[in-house]
């Protein structure tokens, strides 16, 4: 499965663009200037996306991955 399905996969089952868990993690102090703010673990974000949004351990570190910068949209 391609970055860009798990992506696709995320926003089918909970609604949620990229663009709208980077605006959600920035509110929650997880993200700032782009990345994931010093300090804050893959853990830390996983965790709330398993429990605010209902997110598979793969799919939590897709959107970790999206916020962290190491993917983008559109990756294979």
């Amino acid at each position: 499965m391609s970055f860009q399905a798990y992506l696709d996969t995320i926003e089918r089952n909970t609604g949620k663009t990229p663009a709208d868990f980077r605006a959600l993690a920035a509110t929650r102090g997880l993200t700032s200037e782009g990345g994931i703010t010093p300090g804050v673990k893959a853990t830390e974000v996983t965790d709330w996306l398993k429990a605010d949004f209902g997110l598979g351990h793969g799919h939590a570190m897709a959107i970790y991955a999206l916020l962290k910068g190491m993917k983008k949209e559109g990756d294979a």
